[in-house]
């Protein structure tokens, strides 16, 4: 499925569930952000309404925190952390393997939709550097053999599919 292509009727369906409640803006993004996968952009105009504010607060909002996305990401977005403590162990080499592995660069997402790779300053997880995230899960004291490990069990879940 391609998940430029999302629900109307469930946007605004979760949209209805917050209205004229200016607080909770945040709240009501991250819902509409867990049933997509990403806010759609066609979406801030109906929620800045329904909270009664501009769209360019919205909006404002959506680009202030990086965990709200206004693109699709994969199903399976991995964090690779660039922290120091990480830094240290080895991220720069972890990070290049990835890269290698899935053909992504920093910030990119595979075509059909099942990883995204990001970097971030740090996973808060500093005695298991190097360290990376993948959606919710974290693995520690990477190596080459056990991120190849890694990638290989979320490219399976994709077949069982």
């Amino acid at each position: 499925m391609d998940p430029t292509q999302f629900d109307r009727e469930k946007l605004h369906e979760i949209i209805d569930n917050y209205r004229d409640r200016k607080w909770a803006l945040i709240p009501l993004l991250q819902e509409i952000q867990e049933e997509f996968g990403f806010i759609p952009p066609e979406s801030i105009e109906p929620v800045a309404d329904a909270l009664n504010m501009f769209a360019s607060q919205v909006q404002g909002v959506i680009t202030f925190y990086t965990g709200f996305s206004l693109k699709p990401k994969g199903r399976c977005v991995l964090r690779v952390c660039r922290g120091t403590a990480c830094h240290v162990k080895g991220s720069r080499s972890i990070l290049r393997l990835v890269k290698k592995e899935l053909g992504l660069e920093e910030g990119e997402t595979s075509p059909d939709y099942q990883f995204t790779l990001e970097t971030v300053a740090c996973l808060g997880a500093c005695f298991l550097a190097p360290t990376m995230m993948v959606n919710r899960d974290y693995y520690g004291r990477l190596n080459p053999t056990k991120v190849t490990s890694v990638l290989g069990e979320y490219r399976k879940d994709k077949e069982d599919d």
